[in-house]
């Protein structure tokens, strides 16, 4: 079997050997954050998105070399580790940034580590999925709307257990609320919701994170004369809504199909999800 490798601060480390310490940051406190990002047919999508949110929480976490994590780097390094893992067209990334030293809860230095992992896809298209979703709402923890709510940290418990939550239902997803009770996400996607012939998605400052394919959805929608909005949403709009469909990087868009005894059409997200593939 070939050796696998990850890229750790530069240097190729095969796959199964430790790279971290007891004293790691990200470790101990979740001190860092990621990136989910795709390549499909040998080039890397939306690199420039994912590294323009990937520079603004590291400088919402106060991490130094936010501008050495450019468009370039992570191009020049996804395509390195393709080579070294020989993967061909279509592979998923996870680049966890992590803040480097030791101290407590207050750091030593704010100098940052990276850890870049691959692994392959199958598909080289954003594949609308076939059967929909059964989602339901998760509401034992919610998430606070703060400054970091927006970006990926290494902070992920509630969607650890909302992800519990899901399996022990035998769901598909689970949508994460706020702590105001309003819609914010699901476990790894932003939602939208068609209502009266309406797209809403929850506003960034409802605490959801500010996803790459979220804002490439929108764009889509603008480009085309499809207004989307972005609002607090209530999740009892779910008992009344025509659709349902969640976005994210690896994904692309996927249609949700129930919810309870609601079930939902699927005409607005097959036009989203062709005019994604046609990008």
């Amino acid at each position: 079997m070939q050796q696998e490798y990850i890229i750790h601060n530069d240097e190729f480390i095969p796959v199964n050997q430790p790279i971290l310490t007891a004293h790691n940051r990200g470790f101990r406190y979740g001190d860092g954050l990621f990136e989910s990002m795709r390549m499909v047919n040998g080039k890397l999508k939306f690199a420039e998105q994912h590294a323009d949110r990937l520079k603004a929480g590291m400088k919402a976490l106060k991490m130094e070399g936010a501008n050495l994590l450019d468009e370039y780097f992570l191009k020049q390094k996804t395509a390195e580790l393709c080579k070294k893992n020989k993967l061909k067209d279509n592979v998923r990334f996870r680049l966890s940034v992590y803040r480097d030293g030791e101290g407590l809860y207050t750091p030593a230095t704010n100098k940052s580590g990276y850890v870049l992992e691959a692994s392959p896809l199958t598909e080289s298209t954003y594949e609308l999925n076939k059967k929909g979703l059964i989602v339901d709402v998760y509401d034992e923890l919610t998430k606070s709307v703060d400054k970091l709510a927006n970006y990926k940290t290494c902070n992920s418990l509630v969607y650890v257990m909302a992800g519990l939550y899901k399996k022990q239902h035998s769901l598909d997803e689970v949508f994460i609320l706020n702590h105001n009770g309003f819609l914010c996400e699901s476990i790894s996607s932003n939602v939208f919701v068609v209502y009266n012939k309406q797209i809403y998605t929850p506003a960034l400052s409802e605490g959801c994170i500010s996803g790459v394919m979220r804002g490439v959805v929108m764009n889509i929608a603008k480009t085309n004369n499809i207004q989307i909005v972005e609002a607090q949403i209530n999740p009892e709009v779910l008992k009344e809504a025509e659709e349902v469909f969640i976005t994210n990087a690896i994904g692309g868009i996927r249609w949700v199909m129930g919810y309870g005894r609601k079930r939902y059409f699927n005409e607005v997200t097959k036009l989203l999800s062709a005019k994604l593939n046609v990008l």
